[in-house]
């Protein structure tokens, strides 16, 4: 299955164009992304995790932009959400850094942005 931007094996699709969210699968992505770093940090461990993360993050993401175009107009929340939505979708189009840490912090900081999505997935769905 398809998106504009990620391929999603197994997936199955809800409404046209529209991958579900599978919360117990970008939760776990995200519990792996943060217990890295404990032994040697592996580049090809982090780019596969960066990789990943970016999928769910881009799921996310859609269903993110969708709700907070709902909150009221010059809010306080509204302002607050778009400055972090902003600030995720910068991290999530840089490219993983080369150096063993600097890969290591980019992993965890998307693991941090997926967990803050999926948090308000969670919300929403709830509604």
């Amino acid at each position: 299955m398809r998106t504009d931007r990620v391929q999603v094996p197994g997936a199955v699709e809800e409404s046209p164009g529209r991958i579900p969210i599978d919360a117990d699968t970008t939760s776990e992505t995200i519990r792996r992304a943060l217990r890295t770093g404990s032994g040697p940090i592996d580049l090809n461990e982090m780019a596969a995790l960066a990789e990943t993360l970016q999928g769910h993050i881009a799921l996310l993401l859609i269903e993110a932009r969708e709700t907070t175009s709902q909150l009221g107009r010059g809010t306080l929340e509204a302002q607050q959400t778009a400055a972090r939505l902003k600030s995720i979708q910068e991290q999530f189009r840089r490219p993983l850094a080369t150096r063993p840490l600097s890969a290591h912090a980019h992993v965890h900081q998307l693991a941090r942005d997926c967990q803050w999505l999926l948090a308000r997935h969670m919300v929403e769905t709830r509604r």
